[in-house]
Parts: structure tokens; C-alpha cells; sequence
């Protein structure tokens, strides 16, 4: 059952000036319940003004948005009541951090939805805990105190205390360091795994999502270029690097690897796939 379609969706910036842009252009796409989707693209492309509908921070030029089967484009849609729908995280969400403690910071959602008492506390801890972080040991402390990392964990537990059905995260892991990335990637993949809500992630990264995402849309200059598994895009190779963007790091070593004669599969898109791939090789060498 598709929880997200999007029909016809044009959008243009400064209509009738001389700075009119056309950030999106007659898109088509529907996500099923339950999918992890990423959309990727070059800066430019369009994915930031195409998540920003999904809640309606942005109105299309053309074309409707519905959510789970609400148009939202339509007049006397409440959008207070989508919000609670979709959560958007959206880039360095550490920024909008803003009250003394943790616990009140990721309460202060729920608290506007009408929740108290011991259900506040519950839904708090339960999404504080999702992230990986330790409730008892963390709530009264200040979200500043937390390093880069703890506090983009927090402010996703706030997004999450609100219980959407639909999690869109804009770029999780831009600016932190390997490890960091590492620990997002899989807080996320864990809140997905059991929440089982659909997640929107956008990101340029060709190693995040392969790690994650379970279908790709590539966007380009406002256009879906493509849309089908990690694995099926990633076969495009040349297509995604007129497009500005490539295949992960290890895909690229593996069909080198096999240009030089080693009789590998080069359709690995993640580390431990190439691993894998490369130890049965040995393997057989050595036999």
C-alpha cells in the first residue's frame, strides 16, 4: 500500500522574475509502507525541495502530494495533522536543540501532541533508547555537554518521540567523522528494523546508502534519472557519473580489481560483501 504519492509535482522558485528556477519537474513516485527509500543527487537536484513537500513546508507550482491516501495540496488540509504523520530531520538538527535538559528537549514534541504524564515519560525513554543513547544516564543532562555525534542522536529522538509514520532525515551523517557516520547509520537502521515505519534518507554519500537503503531514486536537475535496488543503480555506472555522483569506493575497487584479471564478482556494493567475495577468491588461488 503506497503511504507516499506524489503526482505530476512541479515546483518553481521566483515564478515570473527573472530568477525563476525550476527545481522540480513533473515527478511521478509513489513509496510503499514500510520501504527505506534514499534519494540522491548532486546539490542542486532537487531532493531538499522534494522532501519539503512531504510535509507541506513547501506548496508544488503543479501537481499534488498525498499522504497516506490525504491529498495535502488541497485547501482546508490541516498540516499541523501531516506533521505528526511525517517527521523531517533536517540537516545538523543539533542547531535546533534548545532546552536544559535531554529529556525535555525530546519531550517537548509529545508534550504538544497532548501527552503527559507516565505515556510522556514512556514515549520519551522509549525514543531516547531507540538512538542507542541511555535514558537514566543521559536525561538530565544538558544536550550541550553531548558530543556532535549524541547530540544528532537526540534530536532524532525528538522527531521519533512523535511516533510518524513516515521519518524523513536530510543528509544524518554530513559533517561527522567515520566513526560518528557509522554509529547514525546504524541507529537508524535499528530505529527501521524495529519501528518498521518508512524512512525517507537523503544523501550524497553512495557508501551510506548502500549500507541501508533497500530502494534508491536518483534525482538529476529536478528529474527522476533513476529508480530500482543499490545493486540494480549501481550497475549504471556512467549514467550516475555524467549525473555528478558514482558508485561507493569498493564497487569501483572490485570491477578494477576484476579489469586486472581476477575472476571476482564485481557487483559488491558494500565492504562486506567485497570481503566475502575476495576471501572465496584466495581461496580458490590457493587451492
Amino acid at each position: 500500500m503506497a503511504i507516499v504519492e506524489i503526482k505530476n509535482l512541479t515546483h518553481i522558485y521566483g515564478r515570473g522574475s527573472v530568477f525563476e528556477k525550476a527545481a522540480l519537474k513533473n515527478i511521478n513516485l509513489s513509496i510503499e509502507k514500510g520501504e527505506f527509500v534514499s534519494i540522491i543527487g548532486h546539490t542542486g537536484s532537487g531532493k531538499s525541495t522534494l522532501i519539503q513537500h512531504l510535509n507541506g513546508l513547501i506548496k508544488p507550482t503543479e501537481g499534488n502530494v498525498l499522504i497516506d491516501s490525504v491529498d495535502i495540496t488541497k485547501k482546508g488540509i490541516m498540516l499541523r495533522d501531516i506533521r505528526k504523520e511525517v517527521g523531517l530531520v533536517f540537516q545538523y538538527p543539533e542547531y535546533q536543540l534548545f532546552e536544559e535538559t535531554i529529556e525535555k528537549d525530546v519531550a517537548f514534541g509529545p508534550i504538544n501532541q497532548g501527552l503527559s504524564g507516565e505515556e510522556l515519560k514512556e514515549r520519551v525513554r522509549d525514543a531516547i533508547e531507540s538512538v542507542g543513547l541511555d535514558y537514566e544516564e543521559l536525561k538530565d543532562k544538558s544536550p550541550f555537554e553531548l558530543s556532535g555525534g549524541q547530540k544528532r542522536r537526540v534530536a532524532i529522538a525528538g522527531v521519533i518521540a512523535m511516533e510518524p509514520k513516515i521519518l524523513i532525515l536530510d543528509e544524518p551523517t554530513a559533517g561527522l567523522d567515520p566513526a560518528g557516520r557509522d554509529e547514525i547509520l546504524g541507529e537508524i537502521k535499528n530505529i527501521y528494523d524495529k519501528k518498521k515505519i518508512t524512512i525517507i534518507l537523503v544523501s550524497h554519500s553512495m557508501e551510506d546508502v548502500a549500507k541501508i537503503a533497500n530502494r534508491l531514486i536518483v534525482m538529476n536537475e529536478g528529474e527522476i534519472l533513476m529508480d530500482g535496488s543499490p545493486r540494480e543503480v549501481f550497475k549504471r555506472e556512467d549514467e550516475l557519473v555524467k549525473a555528478g555522483l558514482g558508485v561507493p569506493q569498493i564497487t569501483s575497487f572490485m570491477r578494477a580489481l576484476k579489469r586486472k584479471g581476477a575472476d571476482i564478482n564485481d557487483d559488491c556494493i558494500t565492504v562486506e560483501e567485497a570481503k566475502v567475495e575476495i576471501e572465496k577468491y584466495l581461496r580458490g588461488r590457493n587451492a
